[in-house]
Formats: structure tokens, sequence, C-alpha cells
């Protein structure tokens, strides 16, 4: 071997420098992640949220036109989350026999806590109750997260 010929490999500086980088590199990508795994969650909030408001929307419009009997007097709202998966029968003429059920499951708060059934994983506002202070009653009105999280937009999760 001559003297001119110096063996391949790298430096200890050379490795440094490139742990550096991979250091700096993942301090950038682990709160990008964060955001994408905060940002889907909200995102199945959202979709939740929905899917339960329209089937009360549709429960209540079932029992306004007749095809189920009000649960609760006075109101064509539900009395409790389970009544929107339970099968109704269908009231009116020319259409007995036929079931109606408003959702094959109750979805659950992705921001509750997972041993919770998902029918307590949301809060609940009755028709009485205000908007500034749901509370539950003897119909479900609307739901809401009992999350005391704040969303990406600012506003509160209880307040969707």
């Amino acid at each position: 071997m001559t003297s001119t010929m110096r063996e391949r490999g790298h430096t200890l500086v050379e490795l440094l420098v490139v742990m550096a980088v991979l250091g700096i590199l993942s301090s950038i990508a682990m709160p990008l992640a964060e955001m994408s795994v905060r940002r889907e969650r909200e995102r199945e909030l959202r979709r939740a949220l929905w899917e339960i408001r329209d089937a009360i929307d549709a429960y209540q419009r079932a029992g306004e036109s007749g095809a189920i009997s009000a649960a609760v007097a006075g109101s064509h709202l539900p009395p409790n989350l389970e009544a929107l998966t339970r099968s109704h029968a269908d009231q009116r003429p020319g259409r007995r026999g036929v079931q109606l059920r408003f959702l094959r499951r109750v979805p659950r708060d992705p921001f509750a806590d997972a041993r919770l059934p998902a029918e307590q994983t949301w809060g609940l506002r009755s028709h009485n109750s205000e908007d500034e202070r749901p509370e539950p009653g003897a119909d479900v009105f609307d739901v809401h997260s009992r999350s005391a999280g704040v969303g990406i937009n600012g506003v509160p999760l209880r307040r969707w």
C-alpha cells in the first residue's frame, strides 16, 4: 500500500453532521405527524356529530309524519341515543310491517375515553335547555363532545 492511497470510509465528523441533520428533520416531522393525527380525530368528530344530528332530525320527521309514535309526550325527539338504533314499526297506513332505523350504531366521540360505551361519550342537550348551557332532559335535541379540548380552529370541541 502506498502512502497516497487512503482507506475509504466516513469520518466521525461526517457521521455527526448526518445525525444532526436527521435530528432536525425528525423534530420538524413530529409536530406535523401529531397535527395530522389531531386533524383526523377532529374530522371523525365532525362526521359523528353530523351522523347523529342527521339521525335525530330523521327521527323527529318520522314522528311528525306519524311514522313512529312519540316516545316523549309532546315531543317527536328521541328519548335517548339508543332509540335511534332500535327498530321502529312504521305506523302509517299501508306501511305496516315496515321497520324504521335511524342509525346502525351510535358513533363514539373520538376524544372520549375509549373504555366508555359509545352512547356515554356524548353530552346530550334537551329541547328545553339553552344553547349556551346544554343539559340533558326527557328528549335528545342535540349532542356535543364532552371533551374540554379546543379544536385546531380555536373553538372548544364542546361548542361544535
